[in-house]
């Protein structure tokens, strides 16, 4: 077998999946933010409307890692309001037109991850992930090193996130930001 073919054993991430507890509304981080607007860009909160909320990924795979969550506490797509389902992708699309244009992003994974064997963290909030990728951006750091490299701060990219935003008018409609609430 060629070296190529060889497995690449990840030990370290099994600390993280022995780390997932149980799940429900008291320990769910995103409930938390939803019910705690006073502090949104402490905790990176972009925006917010009654039926979703749009954050800054805190465990970032790349700059401008984007979640889009409902703020129903549901672990499947089945379980929201058609209403709810169509918000997440236009929010979706609202974020990768900012990033787009702040971070000149030139490609994007967008997506779910349904079940814990699915890499669900928090499988039962659901939520959408949109990462912003460009040419060249993948690399061998965090297989063998244990490394991620993240090339901008969580702060940087709010600013440059909500600068942007403002200047394509994206946020209405019931949104808000939080450089709106200063």
């Amino acid at each position: 077998m060629a070296d190529f073919q060889k497995t690449l054993w990840a030990p370290w991430r099994m600390d993280y999946i022995a780390s997932l507890g149980p799940g429900g509304v008291e320990g769910c981080f995103l409930c938390k933010l939803i019910q705690d607007a006073g502090e949104d860009e402490k905790n990176h909160v972009l925006w917010r409307s009654p039926q979703t909320v749009v954050l800054l990924n805190l465990f970032p795979y790349t700059s401008g890692h984007v979640l889009i969550a409902p703020t129903l506490h549901v672990g499947q797509p089945e379980d929201l309001p058609d209403a709810t389902l169509l918000e997440l992708m236009q929010r979706a699309r609202d974020a990768k037109r900012v990033l787009e244009a702040a971070l000149a992003a030139q490609g994007f994974n967008i997506g779910m991850n349904l079940g814990r064997c699915a890499g669900a963290g928090l499988p039962d909030h659901l939520h959408l992930h949109v990462v912003p990728r460009w040419s060249g951006d993948t690399n061998f750091m965090p297989v063998l090193g244990d490394v991620k490299v993240i090339p901008q701060s969580l702060d940087e990219v709010q600013r440059l996130f909500l600068a942007k935003a403002a200047e394509l008018k994206l946020g209405p409609g019931g949104y808000s930001t939080s450089s709106e609430r200063r």
